[in-house]
């Protein structure tokens, strides 16, 4: 694929994930397990989309062309 269809691909992906994740992460701490019950959670999946947006990045903008 192309560096462009990649970065596209990429962002969509991410972010999807990223709204996915976040979705999760609200109706957790906002459900019955409260605020300090999700809070494990929330910085698990803060640390997660971190890694993730990395990822993109390196695969994308960090990588050389062959």
């Amino acid at each position: 694929m192309s560096k462009m269809t990649n970065i596209i691909m990429g962002l969509i992906g991410t972010a999807l994930m990223m709204i996915f994740v976040l979705g999760l992460s609200h109706s957790i701490s906002t459900g019955f397990a409260g605020f300090s019950g999700g809070l494990p959670f929330m910085i698990i999946a803060i640390v997660v989309i971190g890694m993730a947006l990395y990822n993109l990045w390196e695969e994308t903008v960090g990588k050389k062309d062959k």
